[in-house]
C-alpha cells in the first residue's frame, strides 16, 4: 500500500509540474514552493479523508493554473498517515526537508497535531490546524508555530450551546436540561469537554460524557445509555464511520435526529448518505462553509483543473462539504505564503520560517476572499501575533434527507468565555514546557 501511495504521490506531482510548464517562462524558472500533503486515503477514516485530500490537492493545481503564487510554482507530495499519530510523525520527518523545505504542514489529526507541536519550533515549520488541534494554540504568544485558522473545538462547542440556547428561548431555559456529548475517545473528541463543562456550570445544564472507542463502529452500549437517560440534546463529536453509526443507532433507538448536533467534522455527505431519510433533521455546526456547489472557486476548479483531465478525484464531489474543507485549507496555506512574499520579496520563494510570518499577518478581507472565489463561502480572517485563529464564526446546517441546507444565522464564539480559557491553558502549557511568552520584539521577527 505504501508503494501504491508513493506512486500516486509521484503521479500527482508530475501532473502538477506538467500543468505548470504550460505557464509563462518566468513562472517555469521560479523555485518551487513545496506543500507536503498528509492524507488518509486508506483505513476507517478514508471516506472522510479522501474528499478533503482531493479538495486540497485540486486547489494547489488551481494555484498553478492561476500562475502560481505571484509566479512561484507550487509543488506537493502526499504521504499516507491512516489517521495514525506515529505514521503522521513519520510523514512529517520524511517530507519536512524535501524540495528546499516544507512551507507548512497540515496534520488533519488532533493527535498528530499534538505530536508535531513539539517538533515544529525546532524545525521552524508552521502548522495550520484549521478547525482542529489544540484550542489554546490560538494564543500566538505561546504557540508561535501553530495556526488554528478560522476555528477551534472550543469555538464549535461554544457556538453549539449558543444555538441550543436560542432554540430553547434563552440561556436561562438551559437550566436542568440534559446534554450528552458522544465523542471519539481521542484528543480530538476530548477537546470540547472543558468548554462544555464551563458552559454547564454557567447555565445549569447536566452534561454527560459518552466516549466511543476508535473507530466508532460499536456504539450500542452508548445508545442504550441515551435511550435510558433521554438527554434533551446529543452532541456528536465524531469522525469517519463513527458518524453514520451514530445516526443509525439513533434511528434504531428512536432518538430524534433533529436533537442531534455534530461538530464540523461530523456534518458532511459521507456521514449521512448511507442513512438517507433516516438522517433527516440531523444538524451540524459548520466552520463557516458548507456544501458550496455554486461557489465561484468551485466553478473555476471544474473549468481549469477537471475539464483538463487533471482532477484529483471524481468531479461529482467538487463543492461537497469535506472537499470544500480541503480547498479552504489549501487556500490558507497558499495565501500565507503570498502574505510572506509581501515582506520577503514578491514573486520569491519563501522558507517555512518566512511563511510563518505570513500566517501570523494574514489579512483575508472580504474583497480578497471574493477575488479568490470564496464569496458567500467565508467571512474575513485576520491574524496577529496574539491571535493565531483570526476568526470565530460558525453556522448550522441541517440534512433535509437529500442535501444539507442552512438552518441558522451566523454565530460568533463568546470571547469573554473563550479568551480566559485559552490564556489559562496556554500558560499551563508554557509552564510545563518551560516556555516564555513572546515579547513585542519577537512579534516583529
Amino acid at each position: 500500500m505504501k508503494l501504491r501511495q508513493l506512486a500516486l504521490a509521484a503521479s500527482l506531482t508530475a501532473a502538477a509540474v506538467t500543468g505548470a510548464l504550460s505557464s509563462t517562462a518566468a513562472f517555469a524558472q521560479a523555485k518551487e514552493q513545496f506543500f507536503p500533503v498528509l492524507v488518509y486515503r486508506t483505513g476507517a477514516y478514508a471516506p472522510n479523508g479522501v474528499p478533503f485530500a482531493n479538495g486540497y490537492v485540486d486547489y494547489l493545481k488551481l494555484t498553478n493554473a492561476r500562475g502560481g503564487i505571484n509566479g512561484v510554482k507550487v509543488s506537493y507530495e502526499e504521504c499516507e498517515t491512516g489517521y495514525a499519530t506515529d505514521r503522521g510523525v513519520e510523514c512529517y520527518e520524511r517530507l519536512k526537508g524535501k524540495n528546499g523545505g516544507a512551507t507548512v504542514f497540515q496534520p488533519l489529526s488532533t493527535g498528530i497535531t499534538f505530536a508535531l507541536t513539539e517538533k515544529a519550533p525546532g524545525d521552524k515549520i508552521p502548522l495550520i490546524t484549521a478547525g482542529y488541534g489544540r484550542s489554546e494554540s490560538a494564543d500566538g504568544m505561546v504557540f508561535k508555530w501553530n495556526f488554528p485558522l478560522s476555528g477551534t473545538y472550543w469555538v464549535a462547542a461554544d457556538t453549539l450551546i449558543q444555538h441550543i440556547a436560542k432554540k430553547e428561548g434563552g440561556y436561562d431555559k438551559l437550566k436542568g436540561k440534559k446534554i450528552a456529548l458522544v465523542y471519539h475517545d481521542s484528543p480530538f473528541g476530548k477537546e470540547p469537554i472543558p468548554l462544555l463543562q464551563e458552559r454547564a456550570a454557567m447555565h445549569g445544564f447536566q452534561l454527560s460524557l459518552l466516549p466511543v472507542t476508535h473507530p466508532g463502529v460499536e456504539q450500542k452500549a452508548t445508545w442504550l445509555q441515551i435511550r435510558q437517560n433521554r438527554p434533551d440534546y446529543v452532541l456528536n463529536w465524531g469522525w469517519g464511520v463513527m458518524n453514520s453509526t451514530a445516526l443509525k443507532e439513533a434511528q434504531a433507538t428512536g432518538y430524534p435526529r433533529e436533537k442531534m448536533y455534530g461538530v464540523w467534522w461530523a456534518g458532511a455527505e459521507p456521514d449521512v448518505k448511507d442513512v438517507g431519510q433516516g438522517a433527516k433533521g440531523y444538524n451540524a455546526i459548520m466552520m463557516q462553509h458548507g456544501a458550496e456547489p455554486n461557489a465561484a472557486v468551485v466553478k473555476e476548479v471544474l473549468e481549469k483543473v477537471h475539464a483538463k483531465g487533471q482532477g484529483t478525484g471524481p468531479k461529482e464531489e467538487v463543492g461537497q462539504v469535506l472537499y470544500m474543507r480541503g480547498l479552504q485549507a489549501a487556500m490558507f496555506a497558499v495565501e500565507g505564503a503570498r502574505a510572506a512574499q509581501e515582506r520577503y520579496g514578491k514573486g520569491k520563494w519563501v522558507t517555512g520560517e518566512q511563511a510563518r510570518w505570513g500566517y501570523e499577518n494574514l489579512n483575508l478581507t472580504q474583497a480578497k476572499l471574493d477575488a479568490l472565489g470564496f464569496k458567500g463561502v467565508m467571512r474575513p480572517i485576520s491574524t496577529s501575533c496574539q491571535d493565531h485563529m483570526g476568526a470565530s464564526w460558525a453556522r448550522v446546517h441541517t440534512w433535509d434527507g437529500a442535501k444539507f441546507v442552512w438552518s441558522s444565522d451566523w454565530y460568533q464564539a463568546d470571547e469573554q468565555i473563550i479568551k480566559p480559557m485559552v490564556k489559562n491553558a496556554a500558560d499551563k502549557y508554557a509552564a510545563e514546557k518551560k516556555l516564555t511568552r513572546r515579547g513585542g520584539a519577537d512579534c516583529q521577527s
